[in-house]
This record gives structure tokens, sequence and C-alpha cells, in this order.
């Protein structure tokens, strides 16, 4: 069938005053009745005209209508043209409210009456046989698509029955995200042979529960392939280090930090065994107040995800580039839900929020078995803890800016970010089981200069001192900087590019030692992830790591891999 441009305009003018009608509000029963308008029905002519001139009957005396609303225009023409729609006794329309299925038929039924008593007359011009020749010819000529949409609304409803009769829950919701990678390295320590290509995996379940509509109680479950130890890339690499924790600059974006380990006991992990890496219920108590808490948490959890990179799934590759390292001291985004964490985010204003926890890394055990039974300690206030806070700032709409500080004890000799070798023995020349006490500074900028090329990086140091013994002291940092590309030659396309120093050790004083052969080492990195669809990306990347691990003896090293992550 033809379309007329003309008829189409009529009829979604038409279309327009019929949805109107499921917008219309009715006089109260004891202001106006049904037999009130049957009569109205059989007045003459010269009644109707002289309540259509009523200013009573005008659209500009309904208080809450405007000239600038949506369907004014519609009201408009009810009111004052056909004289079939009025409002409550305060003069108000009340346009927003839902409307009933009785106020639907008592509207339709008024407007009906009003549209058969202008009929019925033989001289008015206000609905003319013009205008009815119209309306049934656009009733013909729209049939199909009334119709169609007759259909599809149908269709809607039969499919909504289907959804709420097999829903898996009323509150609670399920996500996913599987990650598959092909990955390969070269380099590495001396004497040490190139790894194998692998292939990897990280499969996560979550289910986000609110029972209030503003809470949420998330319970997230994963399971992976990768090895630990002398069994990850790192390890092949000759990065490993003597606890078999997997602290190494090799490390990937979405691997563990304690991979194949349970640092709570160091008893090892079966590939693909399905862990809790999270429990947490964050609720409301206040406009501008957030508490949350749990068994099983990271720090990021409360928010410190401030640069573009980071997405283990999605953004850069290596763990390095994905967060200021200060939010990873004491395992705090470890992968494993290492921690039992209260805190609270406070909204001073859209553009500022502090957002502080306490975390104990074995609250859930009673005693202390010592090393190695019990590496971390034991208790919710004993063992190794941490304070952390992060202050938010957006100074503009283009300026994102968060510093960090956390306060932490360490049962042993570690620093926890997984990020490196000198995370491990953070206290070099001190023994493993040492007690350490850290205090981490940190800040991130990130800066949207255009609307699709980002600046953002981070700076971070750490004061680590011995917790009883001879006085030894250490002192770490890091940076980061790079450029992040949104919709890079295509739409829902993202890349990146950085360079940085991973965590390194810059001095030490007493009983502490700094490394003879040390080197301050770099990172660079670059990736691109191409958007297949809306569940599916692929990001191919990879990171050179010159003077790896600090050390000047390793060979430079370089780690690429193909991403593959699946969103459901």
């Amino acid at each position: 069938m033809k379309s007329h441009p003309l008829a189409y305009a009529a009829g979604v003018n038409l279309l327009y005053l019929l949805v109107n009608l499921l917008f219309l509000q009715v006089m109260p029963a004891e202001a106006g009745t049904t037999t009130d308008m049957e009569e109205q029905k059989n007045d003459e002519r010269s009644t109707l005209l002289s309540e259509q001139s009523n200013p009573e009957n005008s659209v500009s005396q309904l208080s809450d209508v405007q000239p600038t609303d949506w369907a004014f225009q519609a009201l408009q023409s009810l009111v004052e043209r056909y004289g079939c729609i009025v409002g409550y006794p305060d003069r108000t329309y009340r346009g927003n409210r839902a409307l009933t299925r009785y106020e639907f038929a008592a509207g339709l039924n008024a407007c009906l009456s009003q549209i058969n008593g202008l009929i019925s007359t033989t001289t008015s011009d206000i609905v003319g046989r013009e205008d009815l020749k119209t309306l049934q010819r656009l009733q013909t000529e729209f049939s199909a698509e009334l119709a169609s949409l007759r259909g599809r609304v149908d269709n809607i409803e039969a499919q909504t029955a289907q959804l709420e009769a097999r829903q898996f829950s009323t509150t609670t919701k399920l996500s996913g995200e599987a990650i598959i990678a092909a990955v390969g390295a070269t380099g590495g320590a001396p004497n040490t042979k190139d790894p194998n290509i692998i292939l990897v995996d990280r499969i996560r379940l979550n289910l986000n529960t609110s029972f209030t509509g503003k809470d949420t109680l998330i319970t997230g479950l994963q399971a992976y392939n990768l090895g630990g130890g002398n069994q990850s890339i790192g390890g092949a690499l000759g990065f490993a280090d003597p606890l078999g924790l997997s602290s190494s600059t090799a490390n990937l974006s979405f691997q563990p930090q304690f991979t194949g380990v349970n640092p709570k006991t160091l008893s090892s992990v079966n590939a693909n065994s399905v862990q809790l890496y999270k429990l947490v219920y964050v609720f409301p108590v206040a406009k501008n107040l957030t508490l949350f808490g749990g068994p099983a948490l990271e720090t990021t959890d409360a928010g410190f995800g401030v640069t573009p990179f980071y997405n283990e799934g999605q953004e850069a590759v290596s763990r390095f580039a994905g967060v200021n390292p200060v939010a990873r001291v004491s395992g705090g985004t470890s992968g494993f839900g290492l921690a039992s964490a209260g805190g609270f985010i406070w909204n001073f204003s859209k553009n500022l929020d502090l957002r502080a926890f306490y975390a104990s890394v074995n609250a859930n055990l009673p005693g202390d078995g010592g090393f190695p039974a019990t590496p971390l300690g034991a208790g919710f206030f004993n063992g190794s803890t941490v304070v952390g806070t992060q202050l938010t700032f957006k100074p503009s709409k283009s300026i994102d800016l968060a510093l960090n500080y956390a306060n932490s004890h360490h049962q042993i000799n570690i620093l926890g970010t997984g990020l490196g070798s000198a995370d491990i023995g953070t206290l070099f020349g001190r023994p493993a089981t040492q007690d350490v006490h850290v205090n981490s500074v940190g800040g991130t900028a990130t800066w949207h200069f255009s609307p699709k090329i980002t600046f953002s990086g981070y700076g971070a140091a750490f004061f680590v001192n011995n917790d009883g013994g001879p006085s030894a002291s250490t002192t770490l940092t890091s940076w980061m900087g790079g450029l992040h590309f949104t919709d890079l030659f295509q739409k829902g396309n993202s890349a990146g590019i950085l360079f940085g120093q991973p965590i390194y050790r810059v001095d030490a004083s007493g009983a502490a030692t700094l490394p003879t052969n040390r080197v301050t080492p770099y990172h660079l990195e670059a990736y691109y992830r191409f958007q297949v669809n809306d569940n599916i990306s692929i990001t191919p990347g990879g990171f050179i790591l010159f003077n790896p691990e600090g050390n000047r003896n390793n060979n430079t090293t370089s780690v690429g891999l193909i991403r593959t992550t699946f969103t459901f």
C-alpha cells in the first residue's frame, strides 16, 4: 500500500489523540455523574456552544497544565473543541497520575456522548462530515498497522506471562563472565626456556539480590585453571616467589593474586574448582550514606576503580595496569574474596565522596596456628588486617581525582599486592615469617581531554616497617600513565597504551637491605578490544617488561595474549 505523508501525519495525530485518552482525568462522582452526561447529550446545540465558550472549559484554567507540556495540544482540543474532558474541582488535571479502567470508561463515555450530541445537530461545524470521512479513511488505511500493533501487544503479554512463570527469582538477577585466553611469553630469568603457549580460563557467576529495591546482596562464584608458582607464566619465566604466592610482574589482568593456592592455609586449589570469591551486602542508611559488609570482599568493591584501564575482562591485559596498587595492599584485589570487611560510602555531593573500610583476612579462624598452618593469622581483630580509605573528587566534567591511604598489619613479610617479586619478602634480608606494618599512600588522576581520548595515571608509595624485633624499614614506589581510546575505528571498541614503573625498592634502613643487583623496572603495554557484539569481545594485547622484577640479570620479557570475553 502506498504511504501518503499527509495521511500518515493525520493518522499519527489520531493515534496521539487516542493515546491521550489513556491519561485523561475525570471529575469525581459528586461533581459530575454518568446521568449528567446523558442529560447533556440531549441538550440543544446552543447549550453545547455556550459550554464550549465557557472559560471553565478552557485548558488554561487547569493550574498544572503548561503550553510546553508534550500533550498540551491534544488536551486543548479535547477540552475546548469537544468539551468532553474536564479537570478536578481544585482546577488540576493530574496528567501524570496512573489511569484506572473505570476512569477510562467514564472519560471515553463522556467524549462519545459529546461527539454523538454534536453529530446529531444539523448546523454544527465542530465535527463535520469531512472529519468523519477522514476518520473512516484513516481507520481503513491504517487497519494493517493497527492489527499488527494488536498482535505485538498480545505477543508481549504472552512472553511476559512466560517469563514470569519461568523466572529464576523475583529478587535476584544472574550475570556471568567467561574469559578464555591464549598466552605466550619470551625472555625471563637467565637460563630459563620460553614457556609453552597456554590456554587458560576464568569463569564468574554473580547473583545480585535486592530485598528493598535499594540494597544489594552480591554472591559471586568463580572457577579458573591458571596455575600458580612454577606452573604460572611468571613461574615459567623464572619469576616465581619462594612461597608459591604467584607475585610476578608477568601476572595477567584476570589472574587471581594467589593463583592455585589458598593463602589462608597455603593449601593447593585444584584447576576449575568452584570457589566463593565474593559475598557482600550493600545497603543505604541515609540519603548520602551507604554501608557495606560481608565475609568475602575486595577493596575495589568500595569503588576504587577510577582509571579506564580497570576491567579485568575488557580493558588492560596486565594486572599492573588496572588500579592504584594501594588498593591492592594486603590482598585487596586478590580475586579470591580474601577479606572479611565492613565500611561506608559517604557522598558529600555528586562531585565528592569518601569511602573507608576495615578488613581482616582470616576473620573466620578462631585460633592462630602459626606459620605455615595459618600464615596470615586468625581472628577479626588480629592477624593480617587493613584499614583503607579513598577520597574521590570530580572538580569538573572532564577530571576525576582519587586519593588513597591504607594502614595495614601483615602477619608475614609480604606487601600483598601480587604485582612483583618485591611484594614477597618486602623487608629484604628479613625472614618470611617477619611481621610487618605498612603505611600506603597513593593518588590517581583521569583527564577526559576529548570525548574519545582519556589520559589516566597513578602514583603510589609504601612505607614498610618491622613490626617487632630489630628496627628495619623499606620504601617502595610505583607509577603509571597512559592513554585510553574509546570507539577507536568502530563504535564499541577501545584501546590503551601505557607505560610505568612496577613496585620497586627505593630505600632501606636498619636491618633491612637493598638487593645488590637491583635496577629500576619498567612496563610498556598496548591492547585493542574489538567488540564483536553486546556479549562477546576479543582483545589482542601484550606488554614488555624492562629489567623485570627490578633485577638487572633478568632478560627483557614479552607477554602476549588473545583474550576472548563472554558476558551474559
